[in-house]
């Protein structure tokens, strides 16, 4: 597989990373913290983080940070692929179409909202993917931009509630298929170029699709599209 696709995948189906901030109060020093992200339409990062934090402070500073997350499905720690993205953090508006996106992956979040926490999108300038011993590449920024769509939110909203309403049996082979779970409470909840995002039982389901999404219309007919199969 395409490293860039690698990487996008591996950033999609986590949700969670190590944020390097440079700080402030040490001079010069990386500051690493555990941070929840979302992976937008295009590829770059959205973190929702507190005013009161160090990072935040660090990303007031010095706008320039990295975020690793990887793969812990491989007991053999060198051979778990993991993907580092650099960039820069810059505050963003909180517009209601973000806001609805980031709370179906995190309905938790829904209370930092009300609090002192904002929203950052972490815009990548550099990207290292490490897929195992001897499989390690910078991508080309323009290389793992390549596929993103451009959906507008109310489009997506749509496209949503229509797959929810009338897919319901492919949403359930789906996961019967992939995942061997039979249920009735399955909702798709996102898509991007490289897959779904399917939620059960409160927990988040990613399939990868062996081939980028090139129109969002393909989602109506579900049970044509090939998934990859998930990592165990």
């Amino acid at each position: 597989m395409n490293p860039a696709i690698e990487a996008r995948h591996l950033l999609r189906y986590h949700r969670y990373g190590a944020l390097s901030t440079l700080s402030k109060k040490l001079t010069g020093f990386p500051f690493g913290s555990i941070t929840p992200y979302l992976t937008d339409q295009d590829g770059s990062l959205i973190i929702l983080i507190s005013a009161l934090a160090e990072h935040t402070k660090n990303i007031h500073h010095d706008p320039r940070v990295s975020l690793i997350t990887h793969n812990q499905s491989n007991p053999e720690i060198q051979m778990q692929g993991r993907v580092t993205v650099v960039g820069t953090a810059h505050r963003l508006d909180c517009p209601q179409p973000l806001l609805t996106r980031y709370l179906r992956y995190f309905p938790e979040a829904a209370n930092l909202i009300l609090l002192d926490f904002d929203f950052y999108r972490i815009q990548p300038v550099a990207i290292r993917h490490i897929g195992g011993i001897g499989k390690i590449h910078w991508i080309k920024i323009e290389d793992y931009f390549a596929a993103s769509l451009a959906i507008p939110a109310e489009d997506e909203k749509h496209l949503l509630q229509h797959i929810n309403t009338t897919q319901k049996d492919a949403l359930h082979n789906i996961m019967l298929q992939y995942y061997g779970i039979q249920s009735n409470d399955i909702e798709l909840i996102s898509f991007d170029c490289d897959g779904l995002d399917i939620k059960c039982h409160e927990k988040l389901f990613r399939m990868n699709l062996d081939s980028a999404l090139n129109n969002p219309k393909q989602l109506e007919k579900l049970n044509a599209l090939n998934f990859l199969t998930p990592p165990s």
